[in-house]
């Protein structure tokens, strides 16, 4: 009998014959649905069934001209969430319920049950005691297996999403990810929902699906103590996601890394993943799979961060209590993203509380930190306030060194975002972001550098398949040197680069195997290259000012997430990029197969405002593709070219704030790569581990480098300087990750090696008589450990191991007398290497007590930053001492460096 009480059986009398669907002419004049709904019945002589209490008294006034019945029904309900049907020339209106034509021909078998299904339609009966949700509309002229359900998950008391968040859908068990988003595939019918999350009140309830849409559940927070539920929303992530060479940032995680000085810190944490490398401690800038620094793509939502560091690369410009998201692409880099050829680090920020005043900060030795979050029109339009700064310049002064007392080293950043919820369709966001440093340690030279973007993006769904992003940006970089001395040569210097862009990104979810992302996007660069001016009456400098390049960057893009079968599926991307290089501008024509120098200059060619000096453009692929080997393994592999119309210019070991970008023109041609990739990729469940392992290949051309002596600032003949070549870049990635348990964390291993070839037809621009020789940030191995034991639920401790190869300089090999003085030979470019480096972190970790109802909660850690005292060297380098060669080290951090911080959240 359960199944009989399960369905209601509506059979459909065999004498009830009426007429097809007619159109009808109908004419309503401040009626209400019911109404209409009756004088349908009697103009059209089709019955309707239907119940009155489903409606409400609103009433219309509506003109229908030779309408189909079912069309002007429909077009009546289509606000409402009741359902049209036409069965045997019958109409039908459910709510609530299911209808299915016909079971499964065993449906009774078990009862022993003789009934005829013939002519019949079943209604699901539903539980009451349940709340119910509609997706979509049923239309029984519509057959298909199964459809997409997205949801999201929220807090109800602040909006804020929910990650890790397991949901069960009948016989289906899914898990949120981090930015509580989900995707289930369900054949129509109904189902039971519930959910489970520890902290959490559990949610139960009913939803029928009828078609493809969207399912939103905002969850209670609960005071109950639970049993732990081990969860992990990136597991199926890893084996079942098309990219390949992705690296994840686990921002709640993070707080528990040991890092110098307390500050949490993004980019850090990123450089201790495998792929991900920097040129020694306290670098700014990073290297990603044998690409140079300026070959990484920074983003804060979408606008690009020129320098992501404050203080020589010490801290993170990127404000880790704002940040919702951070994710490197190593290799699959999407197609929306262009103009640079190693990665994109995409960082998106938190989105503003809509409901309630909430806060977040720290507050450690060096420096502070808050963010604020407020709802201004509460549920639709709210804001997120943060500033950091620190007070170095405090602690300098407090100092009884008289030369420290005198220096000067200070740094904030400050983000502004506004979201607005305009309708159910529409959606605004803006984003503000200014950092500044200022420094000047034991010398004449105040250096200050900043940071500016700003970006507005305006969301809209055109329907549950199809949606719109149209974003402007805009970014700027710039630095100043500001020299005082007690001699005459006092001077101010500046630089700047800007750029401007405007993008439109649109999905379309065609159905269950495509899914397309296309769109086009330009932008404006504009380079100041220098400027410099005498500063005082008595200074000897002369005003000198390069001009200012100008370029524009534009490109068109599609994608295609392709699922062939459940076991292989194809991401399939193409953008095309077209670059214009423009006017003001004067450039060289130099002889061929010539150095470029100023005596091989054949002419000169001057270009009028924004006229074009040359166009470069190209074919970009972003291809790979996943199959499932087994529910728990996947290989996958990739090819990705890419090609990059601006560089860096800077002849250090390490990017620095007085280092100048330079655009593509006549003489400096774009660099272009090809990266292929392959991977295997396997979750073992009953241990909760993740296991990756990478291996990559890597072709670039037209890399820079410099000639002996290069002068690079101020320079307007930059291109004599410049060498460009061939690079290759080849290496495996291993990764073993275990993300939750008493004991976590995860243990990376890179084994990778980047070349650059200068093999030049013109002997003085050949480098290393013209063979492949390592770059400056070569480290063949680089190992890290990242540990993290919870000894109760509020006390942990932490651990970090590093160990890396010692990078590649060049080193005086011998000596000899020439004219009376004594001369250095050097080796080969980079064929020397300094020592190795390795680091161990110790860290404690204190939550404050989980008590839900109190003012702030907090969170305690206690580390040492090189515990072992290490004296790792940053660089070697050599002196001539009175006529005597010395070599020397230097080193940041050659002690331990105990730090304490305290983070708090209310």
């Amino acid at each position: 009998m359960k199944k009989i009480l399960f369905t209601f059986i509506f059979s459909v009398i065999s004498f009830i014959s009426y007429a097809q669907d007619k159109k009808i002419d109908l004419t309503l004049n401040n009626q209400t649905i019911t109404d209409a709904l009756i004088e349908i019945e009697k103009i059209s002589g089709t019955k309707i069934y239907f119940q009155k209490e489903w409606f409400d008294n609103q009433s219309y006034t509506r003109q229908f001209d030779q309408t189909s019945t079912i069309d002007i029904i429909k077009e009546l309900l289509s606000n409402t969430s009741v359902n049209v049907l036409f069965f045997d020339n019958k109409i039908i209106l459910t709510k609530n319920s299911y209808v299915y034509q016909s079971l499964p021909s065993d449906y009774f078998d078990e009862e022993n049950l003789n009934y005829t299904t013939q002519n019949a339609v079943f209604f699901s009966d539903y539980n009451k005691e349940l709340n119910t949700i509609t997706i979509g509309k049923q239309d029984n002229n519509i057959k298909q297996d199964s459809y997409t359900i997205k949801g999201k998950v929220i807090q109800a008391n602040n909006n804020q999403p929910i990650g890790n968040v397991a949901i069960s859908i009948g016989t289906k068990n899914l898990l949120t990810n981090q930015n509580g988003i989900f995707e289930v595939e369900l054949p129509s019918g109904t189902y039971n929902l519930k959910t489970n999350l520890y902290g959490f009140e559990e949610l139960e309830q009913q939803i029928i699906v009828y078609g493809d849409g969207n399912l939103n559940l905002q969850l209670e927070e609960g005071a109950n103590l639970l049993d732990e539920v081990i969860i992990d929303a990136e597991k199926a992530t890893n084996v079942k996601e098309t990219k390949i060479g992705v690296t994840k940032i686990d921002i709640k995680a993070m707080k528990t890394i040991p890092v110098v000085l307390g500050e949490r810190d993004v980019l850090k944490v990123a450089t201790i993943m495998p792929g991900v490398k920097t040129t020694g401690e306290g670098a700014a800038g990073f290297n990603v799979r044998g690409g140079r620094a300026d070959q990484n793509l920074v983003l804060l939502d979408d606008g690009v961060i020129y320098s992501p560091t404050h203080f020589l690369g010490f801290f993170s410009a990127i404000n880790p209590f704002t940040t919702e998201s951070a994710e490197i692409y190593k290799a699959s880099i999407p197609s929306k993203f262009g103009g640079r050829l190693s990665s994109v680090f995409d960082i998106k920020t938190k989105k503003p509380n809509y409901s309630k005043f909430t806060g977040e900060g720290s507050i450690g030795p060096i420096t502070a930190n808050l963010s604020l979050q407020t709802p201004i029109v509460k549920d639709k339009i709210a804001i997120t306030t943060a500033v950091r700064a620190t007070y170095s310049d405090w602690i300098l002064r407090s100092l009884d060194e008289e030369s420290l007392k005198n220096s000067e080293a200070s740094f904030y950043d400050v983000l502004f975002k506004y979201n607005h919820k305009i309708n159910d369709k529409n959606e605004l966001q803006a984003t503000g972001y200014y950092s500044k440093d200022k420094f000047s340690i034991t010398s004449d030279s105040l250096f200050g550098y900043d940071n500016a973007l700003a970006s507005i993006k305006w969301h809209h769904k055109f329907n549950n398949k199809h949606n719109i992003e149209i974003t402007a940006l805009g970014s700027k970089y710039d630095y100043d040197i500001d020299y005082e001395s007690d001699s005459n040569n006092n001077f101010l210097f500046k630089y700047s680069i800007k750029e401007t862009e405007l993008k439109v990104d649109l999905n379309y979810d065609y159905n269950k195997n495509h899914n397309f992302n296309y769109g086009i996007n330009s932008k404006l660069y504009n380079v100041s290259p220098g400027d410099i001016r005498p500063q005082g009456e008595n200074s000897i400098i002369t005003s000198k000012n390069i001009n200012e390049e100008k370029g524009l960057e534009s490109a068109l893009y599609v994608s295609d997430i392709y699922k062939i079968n459940k076991n292989l599926t194809l991401d399939l991307g193409l953008r095309y990029s077209l670059y214009k290089s423009l006017g003001p501008a004067i450039q060289n024509i130099y002889e061929t197969n010539s150095p470029k120098t100023e005596n091989t200059i054949t002419e000169t060619l001057e270009f009028n405002n924004n006229e074009t000096i040359t166009n470069y453009s190209g074919p970009e692929f972003r291809l790979s593709a996943r199959y499932l080997l087994s529910p728990t393994l996947s290989l996958k592999a990739s090819y990705n070219k890419t090609i990059q119309y601006i560089h860096l210019l800077s002849n250090n070991t390490t990017i620095s704030p007085t280092d100048t970008w330079k655009l593509s023109d006549l003489n400096t041609k774009p660099q272009k790569a090809n990266q292929f990739s392959l991977g295997l990729f396997k979750n073992i469940d009953s241990k909760d581990l993740e296991l990756s392992i990478e291996g990559y290949y890597k072709t670039m051309t037209n890399m820079l480098d410099y000639k002996v002596g290069a002068e690079l600032i101020l320079n307007d003949a930059i291109e004599q300087e410049l060498l460009q070549g061939e690079g290759r870049a080849y290496g495996v990635e291993f990764l073993l990750k275990k993300k939750s348990g008493n004991l976590n964390g995860w243990i990376g291993y890179t084994y990778s090696r980047t070349e650059l070839k200068l093999n030049s037809e013109i002997p003085e621009e050949r480098v290393n008589n013209g063979n492949y020789f390592p770059t400056n940030y070569d480290k063949p191995h680089d190992l890290s450990i990242v540990a993290n034991y919870k000894l109760t639920k509020r006390y942990s401790l932490s651990a970090n191991f590093i160990y890396q190869t010692g990078r590649p300089i060049t080193y005086p090999i011998g000596k000899y007398n020439f004219g009376g003085s004594e001369q250095v030979v050097y080796s080969d470019r980079n064929q020397i290497r300094i020592p190795d480096y390795y680091r161990l972190d110790l860290g404690v970790n204190i939550e404050g007590n989980h008590k839900l109802k109190k003012l702030a909660h907090s969170f305690w850690n206690i580390s040492v930053y090189n515990v072992l005292g290490r004296n790792n060297p940053y660089s070697v380098f050599f002196e001539n001492d009175n006529g005597k060669i010395k070599a020397y080290q230097a080193s940041i951090f050659s002690i331990p460096v105990p730090t304490i911080t305290y983070n708090f959240k209310f």
